[in-house]
Parts: structure tokens; C-alpha cells; sequence
């Protein structure tokens, strides 16, 4: 079965899908509810805005799909803004409720210390039960691109970064996950992370 790459527009779709390709992935571009139901594993990417990227899902019907693909025991995998949106909320759109997949707010980082977006590489530390990081060395680089963050959590915490201050770098649990930095972009790393998922959810060897 091929995997879902959902489209939105609001992901780069294009380099997603050419890295999906590298790993071995069959990949199908998903663009409403109804086509998501006939698969098993779907991959939300995601640049831009929270409120924008949420309004974007609505319209087509994926806030509704996505917990209805985990609930029948399906895989999730979102990059970037599609981790952010799994949680209930972010500073970057008041009032605009998120997934609610995991508790919490997504919140902008502190300005002063460093600049504001987050940009380049940087090391993540996988926790020792996470699946995504088999076959990583203990701390790999991978790119990120953001100015909001995914608080520590006890709870949905999977990989951890530190820039300014300490933030989740994945989070995930049992057959949902997501990273806020770029797989796509990572190079042999972020490939590698990639494999590891979809290995997870029996799409590839």
C-alpha cells in the first residue's frame, strides 16, 4: 500500500515526496478526506502559518481524517508546522484550536539572546525507546526552520533539541509521530529518520 502525502497547500510537497521516493516509499499525493481513507500511513508536511495551515485542513476535511486514520489503527508522520498542528494550540494564532492529538500550546521563542527564526542545523538527542532514532549516532544534526516551539513534555516528548531554550525536537507515541525539524532536508540523517518510520508502519523493509 502506498503511503499518503497530504496536500493542503500549505507543505513543500515536492522535496517531501523525493525523499519519500529515496527511502523506497510508494507515495501517493492525497488531497481530501475521502481519498485518505483508503490508506494505512499518511505523512503531513507543513511550512507557513498555524492558523493558516489549520484553516487549510478544515477545508478539505484532514482535521476530521487524521484522528479517524489513527483510530483505525493507522500511522501518522507530520514535519515541521505538521507537528505543531497536533497540538491544541499555538502563540501564533490565538484563539485557533489545533488537532488536540497531544496537550499543550506550541509558544514563540524568547526574543534577545539569539535570532529569531531558528535556522540551520542543529544536534537532536533521541529518547532511548524511540523507534525514529534506531541506527542514528547519539546525537545527529538535523535542519530546522521555525520561531515557534513544541514544548519538553513528559508525556509525547520522542527526540530533544535545545536553541535558546529546551524544546521538543520530535514527539510521538505508539503509531503517531512528528518532527519540527526538516527530514526532507537532513541529508542521510533525516533519510535514515524517514526509514525508521516507515519501517514502523510496514511500508518499507
Amino acid at each position: 500500500m502506498a503511503v499518503a502525502l497530504l496536500d493542503y497547500n500549505m507543505g513543500n510537497l515536492g522535496s517531501v515526496q523525493k525523499a519519500l521516493k529515496f527511502v523506497d516509499a510508494e507515495v501517493e499525493v492525497v488531497e481530501s478526506a475521502a481519498q485518505l481513507e483508503r490508506f494505512n500511513c499518511c505523512i503531513l508536511p507543513g511550512v507557513g502559518n498555524f492558523g493558516d495551515g489549520m484553516e487549510h485542513l478544515r477545508s478539505r476535511g484532514f482535521d476530521r481524517a487524521i484522528p479517524a486514520l489513527l483510530n483505525r489503527g493507522g500511522y501518522f508522520f507530520g514535519v515541521c508546522l505538521g507537528m505543531q498542528m497536533l497540538l491544541e494550540a499555538s502563540d501564533e494564532a490565538p484563539g485557533v484550536s489545533g488537532l488536540g492529538i497531544f496537550k499543550g500550546q506550541v509558544t514563540r521563542f524568547p526574543e534577545g539572546r539569539q535570532k529569531v527564526p531558528h535556522m540551520g542545523w542543529n544536534s537532536v538527542v533521541f529518547e532511548p525507546n524511540c523507534p525514529l532514532g534506531d541506527g542514528l549516532p547519539e546525537e545527529s544534526f538535523f535542519y530546522f526552520v521555525h520561531s515557534y516551539y513544541v514544548p519538553i513534555s513528559a508525556e509525547y516528548t520522542a527526540a530533544k533539541c535545545e536553541y535558546i531554550v529546551p524544546f521538543s525536537a520530535c514527539i510521538g507515541d505508539n503509531r503517531c509521530f512528528a518532527a519540527q525539524f526538516h527530514p526532507e532536508k537532513s541529508q542521510r540523517a533525516g533519510l535514515r529518520m524517514l526509514s525508521n518510520f516507515l519501517s514502523l508502519a510496514g511500508e518499507v523493509k
